[in-house]
């Protein structure tokens, strides 16, 4: 507790130090200064994010023969289990790549929830048309960005779906701009921002395959 305490800490230091910047070219503003934390701490995880995206992009690629056989093996779990294994084996594929960098990121996220929900601001962190980043956005505008954008981000990886995973693209978004409405907006424009951040950045890893 004690060191997810500091680390907290040193979140709220360092959205001090880029408020500081913005306050000495003359445009305090903790909103330009949750984005600069936001985009520091996405270029500092971009390692984990790419495997991250790899991982679960060559798992829906798999889709196709892990069908197969659960198909052909459905009356024989031990056979099914043995061969799925054998196909990972043959692909290079880890079936916990594309979980365990998101685990790791979990942490950082509550730190940054934690850290901007407590901060001790200097003054009314007012960012364009919300008056106060402490409270919820009144007009209900990056609500309704946090789950456009959590939607573009997970639609961007998604292929070859089943009915379940097509619920839980619709249903997740949904659940976090609901979510969103009754969180300090300085949080949410922290998560609209990253999910922003990461398309650029899926974007950018598979730039290649959307020209062939």
């Amino acid at each position: 507790m004690a060191l997810f305490d500091s680390a907290i800490a040193l979140l709220q230091h360092i959205l001090t130090f880029f408020y500081d910047m913005t306050a000495s070219i003359g445009i305090p503003n903790y909103g330009i200064a949750i984005i600069l934390v936001t985009l520091i701490i996405k270029l500092l995880l971009y390692p984990l994010t790419v495997k991250q995206v790899k991982g679960m992009k060559a798992m829906q690629d798999l889709q196709p023969k892990m069908k197969e056989l659960q198909e052909k093996y459905k009356g024989n779990p031990e056979k099914l289990n043995k061969e799925m294994a054998l196909l990972y084996k043959e692909s290079g594929v880890n079936p916990l790549s594309g979980c365990l960098p998101l685990l790791v990121q979990m942490p950082i996220l509550m730190g940054i929830f934690f850290a901007i929900r407590d901060y001790q601001y200097a003054q009314i962190p007012s960012f364009l048309w919300i008056a106060n980043l402490s409270h919820p956005d009144p007009l209900y505008i990056l609500p309704v960005l946090s789950a456009a954008t959590t939607y573009i981000q997970q639609k961007q990886t998604s292929t070859d779906m089943n009915q379940q995973a097509k619920m839980m693209m619709t249903f997740m978004p949904l659940f976090i701009g609901y979510i969103s409405i009754t969180f300090p907006a300085g949080l949410v424009l922290y998560w609209v921002m990253s999910n922003a951040f990461q398309i650029v950045q899926q974007w950018w890893m598979y730039r290649g395959e959307a020209q062939k």
